[in-house]
């Protein structure tokens, strides 16, 4: 193949068998970083939520694939005339919706240099370098956020998989129960009860699900005034399983709920397994990263006691999706639930080498750290730190405008950068003051400058600002507010 052919000339269909050439490769990579540069310098230009139609994107495709390659001219193209209209815009300032994440700068490139490698770290012979800096990074996060040493980590893609392999792990950890064999449905087998509160994230349930627990295989517990595990109702509950026959293995707390960022009180919580002998997990997916300033690290109280513990970079330590931490107290307990080594996969590694397929149900396992990596060294934990702090600031900033406005109320405690928060009305019903808020919601999304979600705590409408992206600063929250207080007056 020519060096005389640039991408835009389809080289390929010139009957060769191979790849791009360096050349060819160096030309399109230039223009993809700057198409990337350029939409990540408009975005704030663009609606925050896509403005299509289901299944406008699938018919703007053809009905086949190209014969002949294209030229790559057509694929950046079509990246702005087919892809971009469909795409919810994550990286753009005025997403406050769910939990706000950010793929930086070092973390897109980290990504590109990790896909360059294309490793698949099944074992530590397939690739040592994935293997080792994935553990050397967590090792540094570990400490960044005060888990105490020694603790085993691993990279997975999303939380829903940390939690459910730490759960299989749980499962393993009950002694003689062997269910690695026997299976659930042995003759004999005890049910078994999996413990969490009523404001977990849905992945415990699902885990449950896959785990074959069943639904009825979690027991949900109730929360305080601030949407907290009430522990009394979860010792309780414990109490009064065993003596119903129920085997109770695991408790799942939270740091950081889903809805309203709420921290469970993990000290008590951990009292109650240790005294039960229960496997105690810890979903600290949203607010582990807080744990990075001083004046945060309060959040994590009681998860030295924790055998696993998850939090996912990917939310609030701007490396792009996915990223997802597992820390594990004994990670041999989890190896003994899932190591699996056909001949195949026989090596003759040292002893002490980590074949990190031991550790999870996927074989295929991607260079993660290489972008978390990139971010910690580029911003330095100083400047991981400056940027959470700002981001809690501008919550607070965003609470006490609500809090000053008779026409809206704080609804939960704003422990970090997520304001849980309603419209009012006097003299209306609950049911209308749920309706009027989620037309609100509708009023301000449908503007497109930004994009926020919504929950329901103890059954009534509540809207979410969810603060998390690096480009968020306080002129983005004012226009979402002045979209609130407009919505709201719309409405009577």
């Amino acid at each position: 193949m020519s060096g005389d052919h640039g991408p835009d000339e389809a080289p390929w269909e010139l009957g060769d068998l191979g790849d791009w050439p360096p050349e060819v490769f160096r030309e399109a990579g230039h223009r993809t970083v700057d198409w990337v540069a350029d939409y990540v310098a408009r975005i704030e230009t663009l609606p925050v939520l896509a403005q299509v139609q289901p299944g406008e994107i699938l018919r703007s495709l053809p009905a086949n694939p190209p014969e002949h390659g294209e030229s790559f001219g057509n694929l950046l193209a079509d990246l702005d005339g087919v892809v971009l209209p469909g795409v919810t815009h994550w990286n753009h300032p005025g997403f406050l919706a769910y939990f706000g994440i950010t793929a930086s700068g070092p973390g897109i490139l980290g990504e590109m240099v990790a896909a360059a490698f294309n490793t698949n770290a099944m074992l530590w012979r397939t690739s040592p370098s994935t293997t080792e800096l994935e553990q050397g990074v967590l090792d540094w996060l570990r400490g960044m956020i005060g888990l105490p040493a020694p603790r085993f980590g691993l990279l997975t893609d999303t939380a829903s998989t940390s939690t459910l392999v730490a759960l299989a792990a749980a499962r393993e950890s009950v002694p003689g129960l062997d269910v690695r064999e026997r299976g659930l449905s042995a003759p004999g087998m005890p049910r078994l009860r999996l413990y969490t509160s009523m404001e977990a994230h849905s992945s415990v349930e699902k885990a449950a699900i896959v785990l074959g627990l069943g639904r009825e295989g979690v027991r949900k517990i109730p929360t305080d005034s601030a949407f907290r595990m009430d522990v009394a109702a979860l010792d309780a509950a414990v109490r009064e399983d065993r003596a119903s026959g129920w085997l109770p293995f695991a408790v799942s707390a939270t740091v950081g709920t889903t809805s309203t960022t709420s921290v469970d009180p993990v000290p008590a919580v951990a009292a109650i397994c240790a005294r039960e002998g229960l496997w105690l997990h810890v979903d600290a997916a949203y607010a582990g990263s807080a744990a990075v300033l001083p004046e945060k690290r309060w959040c994590l109280a009681g998860c030295e006691h924790a055998d696993s513990l998850v939090t996912n970079p990917h939310k609030w330590l701007f490396v792009p999706i996915d990223a997802s931490a597992l820390f594990l107290r004994r990670p041999e307990v989890l190896r003994r639930a899932l190591q699996l080594v056909p001949d195949y996969l026989q090596t003759s590694a040292a002893p002490d080498a980590v074949n990190l397929m031991d550790y999870g149900f996927q074989l295929g396992r991607r260079f993660r750290a290489i972008k978390l990596w990139w971010v910690i060294r580029t911003f330095g934990v100083e400047g991981i730190r400056r940027r959470i702090a700002e981001h809690c600031r501008l919550a607070e900033v965003f609470a006490s405008w609500v809090e000053a406005d008779p026409g809206f109320e704080v609804v939960a405690p704003v422990p970090f950068s997520t304001i849980c928060f309603r419209a009012v009305w006097p003299g209306i019903t609950a049911a209308e003051r749920d309706a009027r808020n989620e037309r609100v919601l509708e009023r301000v999304n449908a503007d497109g400058r930004v994009f926020l979600s919504h929950t329901k705590l103890c059954g009534v409408y509540t809207l979410r600002v969810a603060i998390g992206n690096l480009r968020t600063e306080e002129r983005h929250l004012r226009v979402a507010w002045d979209l609130l207080r407009s919505a709201r007056e719309g409405e009577g």
